[in-house]
C-alpha cells in the first residue's frame, strides 16, 4: 500500500516478522486481564485517512470499527451499522443506520457525519492521502482521484444524525468486505476539528476511538503503549480483556526467545527462526491471502519491457527449490497472483487461485529460447545488466541471492546486481524506477481477487513496475462494473489469465504465517485477509 516498505501492504520482511504477542508470564497485571501484541516497527500515526502502515492498521483493527467488522469466519457482521444492508437502486445505493448507543471513547456520539467526514478526508488532496485507489467504485471516486472532481462530491452523505447513504458508480460484489477495512472507519469530526487535522492521530491524547479499546501511553515516538477497555463501547459485555499491551520487537529470534521464556503469548516468526521451528508443538500455521512476487520494471528502455525476456526470467526460477531449501517455513510455490484461500468462485465452487493457476515448474530450455529471441528484439549486444532491489531483512536477502543465481546460471549474458536497502532507500528506488526487479508482496486487505488484480492496472500507485495493458485494464474495469456474479467472476478469471500470459509480474511463493501460540490464548480472529482481531480474545 503506499511507501510500500512500510505501507500496508510495507516491506515483505516488515510483515513476515510482525509479532503479535501476549504477556506470557501472567495474563493479569494485578486484577487486570491483559495480553501484549507486538509490532516490528514503531507506530507513527493513527490517522486512517492519510496513513496505511502495518502498525497503524494492526492497532486500528483493535480500537476502531467501521460499518461492519469481520467475524472469526471472515464474514462481515454489523459493527457501527445496526444490520447488514442490502443495496437498492439496482445495486448502487446503500442506506445505513448507525447504532444509537455507538459512542467515541471520549463520550461523543458516533454520527453518520463522522463517516462522511472521514471518507472525504481520505480523498482530500490537501490531506496527502496514500490509499485512494481502494475507494474506486464509490460514486465519483475515480474522477476525484484523477483530479477531475472535488473530494466533496464523493458518493457518501449523512442524511440524518444516524442515517448514512452511500452511492456507487456501479454494483460492487465485494462492498461488504471492503467497508470493514480500517481505511473506511469513521473519525470524530468534532474532536478532529478541535485539535486540528495535523495533530489528529499523532499521539494517544490526540486520538479517540469507537471500538472495543482506546489507546493510552503513546507519545507518538515511543515503542510501547497500551490499549485499555473502552467503557463507551456499544458491545463492551463481549470484551473479556482489560488491556492489550503493544511493544516494538524487530527480530524474529528475539520473539522466539521471549515466547520461550513465557513473556509472549503469540509470536509471529519468520526466516531461519521459522525454518527451525516447523515441528514445534506450539506452532500454528495461519493461512493468509499473501503472495510474494517480483515487480518487473517495464518502463521504456528497461530489459523487462520485453515480454520474452520477462517470461524467460520467470521460467528459470525453480520455485519449489526456493520454498523447500531457502525458506523451509511452510510457504508454497506460487502459480498465480491471487493466493489460495482468498476466495471461492461461487459460479464454479472452486478456489479462485487454483482454478486460474498455471504450472510453477521451471523450463530452462524454453527460457533460453525466449531469452535469445528477446535479445534480438531489443538489439542487445548479448549482455544484460539487471538489478534486484529489496529491503534489508535476512529473508529478503536470501531470496534475492537465490533468484540471482537462477538467472545468471541459466540465461547467457545476464548479470544481476542485488541491493538490499533500508525502508526509505528501498521506497525511493522503486518510486524513481531505479530497478529491474523489485521484491514485493501483496497481503490482501479484503478477501476478494479484485483486491489483488486491481493494483496492477495502468497508473495504479501500487504498480511501480508500470505494467500496462489495455486488455487487462478493460477486464478489471468490467469486473468492477459487472451486473451479475457470473460476469464478475468470468472477468476476474480472464484478468488473472491475461496477467499470467503477459508475465506482468513473477509470483514466487504463497507466504505461510508461522505463529508460536500459548495454548491458553483463545478467541483470536486470524483473518485470511486483513489483520488479526484480538478484541474478543481471552487467556
Amino acid at each position: 500500500m503506499k511507501n510500500r516498505s512500510k505501507w500496508l501492504l510495507g516491506t515483505f520482511a516488515l510483515i513476515t516478522t510482525i509479532v503479535l504477542a501476549g504477556c506470557g508470564n501472567n495474563s493479569s497485571q494485578g486484577s487486570k486481564k491483559s495480553i501484549a501484541l507486538m509490532q516490528t516497527s514503531d507506530l507513527t500515526s493513527l490517522d486512517n485517512t492519510n496513513q496505511a502502515t502495518m502498525p497503524e492498521f494492526n492497532t486500528l483493527t483493535n480500537i476502531s470499527e467501521g460499518l461492519y467488522r469481520l467475524n472469526a469466519k471472515d464474514q462481515p457482521v454489523p459493527a457501527m451499522a445496526t444490520k447488514i444492508e442490502k443495496p437498492t437502486a439496482k445495486g448502487t445505493q446503500y442506506t445505513f443506520h448507525i447504532r444509537k448507543n455507538a459512542k467515541w471513547s471520549n463520550g461523543d456520539p458516533v454520527t453518520a457525519a463522522d463517516f462522511e467526514y472521514s471518507w472525504k478526508r481520505s480523498l482530500n488532496p490537501k490531506n496527502n492521502p496514500v490509499y485512494t485507489y481502494i475507494f474506486s467504485g464509490i460514486k465519483n471516486a475515480d474522477a476525484i482521484i484523477a483530479g477531475k472532481k472535488s473530494y466533496q462530491t464523493l458518493g457518501i452523505k449523512a442524511t440524518g444524525e444516524k442515517t448514512l447513504t452511500i452511492t456507487l458508480d456501479h454494483p460492487m460484489a465485494y462492498f461488504n468486505k471492503l467497508v470493514a477495512m480500517p481505511v473506511f472507519m469513521p473519525q470524530d469530526k468534532k474532536f478532529v476539528e478541535k485539535i486540528g487535522t495535523k495533530a489528529y492521530g499523532t499521539s494517544a491524547k490526540n486520538t479517540v476511538s469507537n471500538g472495543a479499546f482506546k489507546i493510552t501511553g503513546w507519545t507518538g515516538t515511543n515503542s510501547k503503549y497500551t490499549l485499555v477497555k473502552n467503557s463507551h463501547y456499544w458491545d463492551k459485555s463481549a470484551i473479556k480483556l482489560d488491556e492489550i499491551n503493544y511493544q516494538t520487537v524487530k527480530d524474529a529470534n528475539t520473539a522466539h526467545n521471549l515466547f520461550t521464556s513465557g513473556k509472549l503469548d503469540d509470536a509471529t516468526i519468520s526466516g531461519v527462526t521459522a525454518k527451525s521451528l516447523q515441528k514445534n508443538k506450539d506452532l500454528k500455521q495461519v493461512p493468509k491471502a499473501w503472495t510474494y512476487y517480483l515487480q518487473l520494471n517495464q518502463r521504456k528502455g528497461q530489459p523487462m519491457a520485453n515480454q520474452k525476456l520477462r517470461e524467460a526470467v520467470s521460467l528459470v526460477i525453480d520455485k519449489q527449490q526456493l520454498v523447500s531449501k531457502v525458506l523451509a517455513d511452510g510457504s508454497t510455490p506460487a502459480s498465480s497472483f491471487v493466493s489460495p484461500g482468498t476466495a471461492t468462485d461461487p459460479t464454479t465452487g472452486r478456489d479462485f487461485s487454483k482454478e486460474t493457476s498455471t504450472t510453477y515448474k521451471p523450463n530452462v530450455k524454453k527460457a533460453q529460447q525466449l531469452w535469445a529471441e528477446g535479445l534480438k528484439e531489443t538489439g542487445s549486444n548479448g549482455t544484460v545488466k539487471m538489478s534486484i532491489i529489496g529491503d534489508d531483512q535476512d529473508v529478503t536477502k536470501n531470496v534475492a541471492q537465490f533468484v540471482q543465481s537462477q538467472i545468471q546460471e541459466n540465461l547467457k549474458g545476464a548479470k544481476v546486481d542485488i541491493s538490499n536497502l533500508p525502508d526509505k532507500g528501498f521506497a525511493d528506488r522503486k518510486t524513481n524506477g531505479q530497478f529491474t526487479m523489485s521484491q514485493w508482496y501483496w497481503l490482501a486487505d479484503f478477501a476478494d481477487p479484485i483486491n489483488y488484480l486491481g493494483i496492477l492496472t495502468s497508473g495504479n500507485t501500487m504498480n511501480p513496475g508500470h505494467y500496462s495493458d489495455k486488455t487487462y485494464d478493460s477486464l478489471v474495469d468490467k469486473a468492477k462494473a459487472a451486473p451479475t456474479q457470473a460476469s464478475y467472476w468470468k472477468y476476474l478469471r480472464q484478468a488473472e489469465g491475461r496477467l499470467q500470459d503477459q508475465t506482468g509480474i513473477i509470483p514466487l511463493y504463497y507466504v505461510k504465517e508461522s505463529h508460536l501460540v500459548n495454548p491458553k490464548l483463545s478467541g483470536v480472529a486470524y483473518h485470511v485477509a486483513g489483520f488479526a482481531d484480538y478484541t474478543r480474545s481471552s487467556k
